[in-house]
């Protein structure tokens, strides 16, 4: 962990009686995209609760910059770290300016004025989601793409290092979900800023994420780059899936193919499991075509 970083450590925490993460080690690294991959109800959503300070944490801590979330000014906490819940609740009637301009609520003072400042966060965040055109609309009318990306511009405005966000691209077709990564991918290379989310599809995780992250029952499993975690075994574990671990010709990054016990091509056999190793040479291959 770097001296502004973020990581949980020894981190434990559930609901009521029940336990859900289970002493984990998860250091985040700093002005990357980290995602977050696993089976239905590992952890992934509890983690970025606790990371976020939502829910308290049984045992362990998240640090930032070397301080306990729990040791910061709520203020201050929110004006470095931001999280995107799975599924955001809007107030009814309210427009898109409304919503974005609620970013910039940990900015104000209790008697400070909206500033120029504010105005120009937000007027860059609907810019950078391409929401400029929707300012005057009420949230309830617009799509599921379009709220996403209404959300996404509040979390810009909001204007933090550190981003969180559980499964955003969630309900979202699959050009909405490359349009909301994209999107994601821009805001990192342009601001430096740090972001944490979780995502269900393997082969777009595997393709955004810098760092790669796969939990199993409320611990870490594997992290590492993508060519490192996404492999047949980790599937396996993680997923209980057989499958098959390929370079896509594009982008280079491995991607799974699922195996079932149906639609089988005709003498099919079974394939080798591509390791870290083999992934990169293959890579290496592919590039030099």
């Amino acid at each position: 962990m770097t001296a502004q970083g973020l990581a949980a450590t020894a981190l434990s925490a559930g609901y009521g009686d029940r336990i859900i993460l289970d002493g984990l080690d998860l250091p985040i690294p700093t002005g990357r995209i980290t995602v977050i991959v696993g089976a239905n109800a590992c952890g992934k959503s509890t983690l970025l609760h606790t990371m976020s300070r939502l829910l308290f944490p049984r045992a362990g801590q998240v640090v930032l910059d070397g301080k306990s979330i729990h040791k910061v000014a709520p203020r201050d906490l929110a004006k470095t770290l931001g999280l995107l819940p799975q599924s955001p609740i809007a107030p009814e009637g309210i427009t898109v300016a409304d919503l974005v301009s609620r970013g910039r609520h940990p900015h104000q003072g209790m008697f400070s004025r909206w500033s120029r400042k504010d105005e120009e966060a937000v007027a860059a965040a609907l810019v950078a989601t391409k929401t400029e055109d929707l300012a005057e609309r009420p949230v309830d009318e617009l799509s599921g793409g379009q709220r996403q990306r209404v959300w996404i511009a509040m979390a810009l405005a909001q204007d933090t290092r550190v981003l969180l966000l559980d499964e955003p691209t969630t309900f979202l077709d699959i050009s909405h979900q490359v349009e909301v990564l994209d999107l994601l991918t821009d805001l990192n290379h342009a601001r430096g800023t740090t972001i944490v989310m979780v995502l269900h599809d393997l082969n777009l995780a595997a393709r955004y994420a810098d760092h790669l992250v796969a939990m199993v029952d409320g611990r870490l499993h594997a992290s590492g780059t993508p060519e490192e975690v996404l492999t047949v075994e980790n599937v396996r574990t993680v997923f209980g899936l057989e499958s098959r671990v390929i370079i896509d010709p594009t982008s280079g990054k491995p991607i799974m193919l699922p195996i079932g016990r149906h639609r089988m091509a005709p003498n099919t056999t079974q394939f080798e499991p591509i390791g870290p190793d083999q992934g990169n040479q293959q890579i290496h291959k592919e590039n030099q075509r």
